[in-house]
């Protein structure tokens, strides 16, 4: 049995996703009989107990092991040099192609003008690279979803919010003051545990008949029912995309930056630009002018890939 360990974090100001990305390839690493752990710091807004309850243990120092997959912006070829003595291999989940790894993987599912060749002069020579959406991680109800794309007419009758696990720049609380001049036949509402306005946004969902959703396991099941989705940029930008859910987008982080605005040059997304200039306004002048017309077949075109979870055997073949 493989033993492999995910150095990780989730907080309020990290947000969840990096986390969340994890659990899936940790979980399709288990299939495969490897023997997964976590290695993730007591930050505020931690996910620490999240993922022990999806059946993971949480170390707090170096062990050897087969592989370590690294999936954090805050370490770079040093902390990597440092854990090399302790591994067979080191691979790296990135997507900022801003600093330099030492690394025998390394995976990018972002879709960016000239993806191919931005880690070039960043990573070893021998360095295998898996660039682009042809290796985009995706849960299986993400996949499962993908195999029953709905017909969309273009009708918005039922509402996706969902501006990530933390939402550290309050998109959930305009939205939703914004959704005060509109009516829809439905609307979900998505938050994660480390959101730390969850309970005023239960409360107002409660208030106003919205369906409220606390860390759940179930968002691609929501996707497909949605008509429309309000998101921030990020991961859920491809998950999205993926199950040809049209839907605008919030710059909430830099690393979101290029990505989002790539995908809306493409015409898979609509881009509302930058947190700070999005406002109440902003989202009430979307819901009031939408136009969805191609997004759907743009996203679904954007994350065609030949085999999903193709990454897996990848990384299977790097510690055979």
């Amino acid at each position: 049995m493989k033993k492999i360990i995910i150095r990780t974090d989730a907080s309020v100001e990290i947000g969840s996703g990096h986390v969340m990305r994890c659990l899936t390839v940790a979980k399709y690493l288990q299939e495969y009989d490897c023997k997964v752990k976590f290695f993730m710091k007591q930050l505020p807004g931690n996910l620490i107990d999240y993922v022990k309850e999806e059946g993971f243990v949480n170390i707090t120092q170096i062990e050897k092991a087969d592989l370590y997959i690294i999936d954090h912006y805050g370490i770079d070829e040093v902390w990597e040099k440092q854990v090399r003595p302790f591994t067979k291999k080191i691979a790296v989940i990135d997507d900022l192609a801003n600093r330099r790894h030492d690394c025998d993987l390394l995976m990018d599912q972002n879709v960016v003008p000239n993806f191919e060749m931005r880690y070039e002069n960043l990573v070893p020579k021998n360095c295998v690279k898996l660039l682009g959406p042809g290796y985009l991680i995706m849960r299986d109800e993400f996949i499962e979803a993908r195999k029953h794309l709905r017909d969309r007419n273009g009708e918005i009758k039922r509402l996706l919010v969902f501006m990530g696990g933390t939402d550290p720049t309050n998109e959930t609380m305009k939205v939703l003051q914004a959704l005060d001049e509109f009516s829809f036949a439905h609307i979900d509402i998505v938050v994660g545990n480390g959101n730390v306005q969850k309970d005023n946004i239960h409360l107002i969902c409660k208030e106003k008949g919205y369906n409220y959703h606390c860390q759940i396991n179930y968002l691609a099941q929501l996707m497909q029912l949605a008509d429309f989705s309000i998101g921030a940029g990020g991961t859920t930008t491809w998950e999205r995309c993926y199950v040809g859910l049209p839907s605008s987008c919030t710059i909430v982080a830099d690393n979101q930056i290029v990505s989002t605005k790539f995908a809306a040059k493409l015409g898979a997304i609509i881009n509302l630009g930058w947190h700070e200039q999005v406002t109440v306004d902003t989202y009430k002048q979307l819901l009031k002018d939408l136009k969805i017309e191609g997004l759907s077949e743009k996203g679904i075109q954007l994350t065609e890939n030949k085999q999903p979870n193709a990454w897996v055997h990848k990384i299977l073949e790097l510690i055979k």
